[in-house]
């Protein structure tokens, strides 16, 4: 086993030899008249918008469970750990299908973070994130539309800083949180790993998942567990009160700024972007 981990960090099987695929370009003009574009967009929409579906229902349906003037029993209903698993196994499943299609994002930081790392053009990252806005906007709008009085109630599975806790805990929350999740992503999804390991495109969304459940047992608590733009947006917009909004920009500059971070530190500290770009330059000069 040892023989084997050290013959493929020396590039000895020549089977699976590796190169990095160019970089995705800034704005590609010709990106727009391409039906896979909106495909993938139209992919990113309907996920989006399933996983609110999904994840707000459950959300406002423990509210209801725990709720001491239904049940005298606090310990019911799915509690924090079903939310968790909620939003983690709808991320599982939805990068599952969607992969092949858009790459799964369902998310805007998650889009953020690629982009920054150039593995998606800045056209398409903004078509992403309009189109999961949108789908979150839907998915929500759904969730009132079939239980209006216990969306109304129980506020709507909307993001909020907890009591007890200040906005820069809340947006170091939504900051660490995020880089969790995104930095799972790189990993999973590393092309270098993917041509060394012909298991791990298939298992990607699992770790992924995983990653979102993890964040949600820590950050629930602390305020709701936003790390995705989108997911605390398309509440907000629906819910639409004071409270909803107050405290908005946490749930997008932390996730962006816990985004950034996981990228720069992937491709520049372990995949050595920066050494790379250096060296390129030397050889070139």
């Amino acid at each position: 086993m040892a023989k084997d981990v050290e013959a493929a960090e020396q590039g000895e099987f020549h089977g699976k030899d590796y190169q990095d695929p160019p970089p995705a370009p800034l704005i590609d003009p010709d990106e727009l008249t391409k039906w896979s574009l909106y495909r993938a967009a139209i992919a990113e929409f309907i996920a989006t918008l399933l996983f609110l579906y999904v994840t707000v229902l459950t959300v406002i349906g423990y509210s209801h469970q725990s709720d001491p003037n239904v049940s005298k029993d606090p310990c019911n209903g799915v509690g924090i750990l079903g939310i968790a698993w909620a939003f983690g196994g709808m991320i599982f499943i939805l990068v599952y299908c969607t992969a092949g299609i858009s790459g799964g994002h369902i998310n805007p930081a998650v889009t953020f973070g690629l982009f920054l790392a150039r593995k998606v053009s800045l056209v398409r990252a903004l078509l992403y994130i309009i189109a999961q806005c949108a789908g979150a906007i839907c998915g929500c709008g759904l969730v009132k539309a079939f239980q209006s009085a216990y969306y109304v109630r129980y506020n709507g599975g909307a993001n909020m800083l907890a009591d007890g806790y200040n906005k820069g805990t809340g947006l170091g929350a939504e900051i660490i949180g995020t880089f969790v999740l995104v930095y799972t992503v790189f990993s999973a999804t590393d092309p270098k790993r993917n041509a060394r390991d012909s298991h791990v495109p298939v298992l990607a969304p699992l770790p992924i998942g995983f990653a979102v459940f993890m964040v949600h047992l820590a950050t629930i608590p602390i305020t709701g567990t936003g790390i995705n733009p989108a997911r605390s947006f398309g509440a907000a917009v629906i819910f639409n009160t004071e409270k909803a909004w107050d405290d908005q920009w946490i749930f997008w500059v932390g996730p962006f700024i816990g985004a950034a971070i996981a990228a720069i530190y992937h491709q520049y500290v372990l995949r050595a972007g920066a050494i790379k770009a250096l060296g390129s330059f030397r050889s070139n000069a």
